[in-house]
Formats: C-alpha cells, structure tokens, sequence
C-alpha cells in the first residue's frame, strides 16, 4: 500500500440499496468523509441518471463518474461490444461487469487502503462482489455481520483462539465471559464450523463481537488495520428491503419508477410486474417478465436491445426479442409469473419479482446493489 491514509469508498449502482445506504452513511458517520462513484456503462435507464442527480442533491456531494477507458464516455457498453465483434455479455462471460464497472473502480482505487461499503441487506443472504485487490476491504453495514468472509476467516481461525479469548475477556462482562468462554475456546470442526461459531458470536453480542474483530485486526494488513477508530463498530440495526424504501422516501430522494408495481391484467386475473433490480436496460439477468415489463413501458429502450441481436448473438440463450414480444408469447409469459405470484401468496411468501426469480444466479452485486 502507498500508505496508511485510509479511503472510505461507496458506489452508486443506481440500485435502491447503494442509495439508501449512502444516505444512510452520510447521516449516521459524516465523519468518515465517504467518497461516492458510479460506474457509467452508459446503458442505463433515465431513471438511474435521475437518482444519481437526487442524490447529489441531497447529499450535498459530487458523485465521481467512473468511465471504462474509452474516447467516448457516451458509449462506454458500445466501445467494448465492438471490440469483442458483436459478442454479447451473458452470466457466463460478463465482460460488461469487469470492463465497465470492476475496473474502472480499481483503476479509481489505485493501491491505497480502501474500506468499501456495500449495500448488502440484513435480509439477503449474500457476499457480493469483493476486490481481488489486497488494499480493499469490504463493509456491510446493513446487516448484522458487518464483517467480509476474508475478515471472519482470519479472525476465527484455530490459531487465534487464545487471543479471541483474553479479548472477550474485557469486552464481555464476568458472568457472560464465564458463559461463553468454552464457546469462544472451541476448535472450528465439521460438526461446529465457521458459519456456526460465527453465528453463536453474535448472539453473545454484536458489539462485542465487532470491537473483538476490530482488536483482532488491529495493525493487520487489511485496511481496517490502519483505522485508530471505527464508529460502525457500535452499530447493532440490521435493516431489510422495507428500511430501504423508507429511507430513499423520507429523504426526498425518492424510489426509483422501475420498482413500482405496475398492474396487469391476463384472462380476467390481475398481477403486477416491475424491474427487480438496476443495472443497463438490456441486462442478461433480466427475467422474461422483466424484459416484457421493458418492452410495454419503455419500448424505445427495448428496441434498442433488439439492435444488439443483429449481430446474432443474442441477451438469452433460447429466445431472441423479436420473438419474445409476440403477443402470444407475451400472454404466456404473463400467465407463468402470475401463477408464480398466487402460488407465491398461498405459501405466504412475497410476491415481488425479486423474491420468486427461478433464475440460477441473483446477478453480479457490483451492477445491482
């Protein structure tokens, strides 16, 4: 690392969770002087720019635009998709996330110490993207374990378990301590493994357990360690999808229109479609009722994915646009979901499109937080 001036980092995807999240930072810890970017593909929605705009706004900063290194920052996406002859971005070749996004963002980072904050919720149950760079720590601190798994792993290794002992030594009180003490001692195995300790950790106390891992990695080569304080430590709100709506609308940010549910109507039955997540218009992980969501409420931005395929390649694997927006097709894709969403309320489960998505991945963390 150059040195040990420690920058404190948070990227704007355009996602609900990132925005909430620096609202969120800003109002709780002004004093961490947090640096906001966005990552422009040049692809995205209008309504992205417009909670980029919100937020400066109401943030009272400059979010630092990152671009790919292209003569032309309009067109950042279409720079790369020549480059690699018309070849599309697909779940199993995302060069548009590692162009576009991750390293324009190491690029930005350079080799100084970096904590960056990830709008990873209390609800989700996820890592997200994590830099392969070693000056770049990872933060979550919407959920309960603010910590990355590269933090809890070092911490709770069987070597450290003398420390971890004197240490929560002083941080719990006497009679907890005594309690504890044989759980805090005990070796990771198959039968108690790392996610397990983790877990009864925090039960003994989030704070504690924060201030213990924070003492841990004191002087350590991650980040945190050239950190003399840190005031998430004390923190103990976990906050879900609710929190995040709350928050974007009692700050006059507001939530972006793609998350509204819009109403539809298929054989006399109604249902509600939306966009899930942010991210360009024509991403691969859109389901099929997200892109005829597209295609009914932003038809000028579906046809512009449709471009795209003429080369053909094309955004799914079994089905081009120009077929997908068949109006049989349509009605059946639309009868599929919202049989997805009443079974859905039968097992009193939500019904939001990003809670029944039966695609294998959840997408990349980097575009859609």
């Amino acid at each position: 690392m150059e040195n040990k001036v420690v920058r404190h980092v948070l990227g704007i995807s355009g996602g609900k969770d990132s925005a909430a999240l620096a609202i969120y930072m800003q109002s709780l810890y002004p004093e961490l002087a947090i640096e906001y970017y966005t990552c422009d593909t040049g692809k995205e929605l209008d309504e992205t720019y417009q909670l980029i705009a919100n937020l400066e706004s109401r943030l009272g900063v400059s979010i630092h635009k990152l671009y790919a290194p292209t003569a032309d920052h309009d067109n950042p996406f279409d720079f790369y998709h020549r480059l690699y002859g018309g070849f599309l971005p697909s779940s199993n070749a995302r060069w548009c996330t590692q162009k576009l996004k991750i390293e324009p963002f190491e690029a930005y980072i350079g080799t100084k110490p970096v904590i960056s904050y990830v709008g990873i919720r209390g609800d989700e149950d996820r890592e997200g993207y994590i830099s392969t760079k070693n000056n770049v720590q990872s933060i979550f601190p919407f959920r309960k374990n603010i910590w990355s798994e590269e933090v809890i792993r070092r911490v709770l290794k069987n070597d450290k378990r003398e420390i971890l002992q004197k240490l929560y030594k002083d941080f719990l009180p006497h009679n907890l301590y005594e309690r504890a003490k044989d759980l805090i001692a005990a070796p990771l195995s198959p039968a108690f493994d790392q996610d397990l300790k983790l877990k009864n950790l925090l039960e003994l106390g989030v704070k504690e357990f924060n201030h213990v891992v924070f003492q841990t990695l004191k002087g350590s080569d991650l980040p945190i360690g050239s950190v003399e304080r840190f005031p998430l430590l004390d923190n103990e709100e976990i906050l879900i999808r609710d929190d995040i709506f709350r928050i974007l609308r009692e700050s006059g940010v507001g939530v972006p229109q793609y998350y509204e549910e819009v109403p539809y109507e298929v054989e006399g039955k109604q249902g509600f479609y939306n966009r899930s997540r942010s991210g360009c218009f024509f991403c691969f992980f859109q389901q099929k009722i997200e892109w005829v969501w597209l295609y009914e409420k932003n038809p000028s931005k579906f046809f512009l994915a449709m471009e795209y395929e003429k080369d053909g390649y094309t955004w799914m694997q079994n089905e081009r646009l120009e077929d997908l927006i068949n109006p049989a097709r349509i009605k059946q894709i639309k009868e599929e979901f919202l049989n997805k969403q009443i079974a859905a309320a039968k097992n009193r489960t939500s019904k939001k499109l990003i809670d029944i998505l039966d695609a294998e991945e959840e997408g990349c963390a980097a575009c859609f937080i």
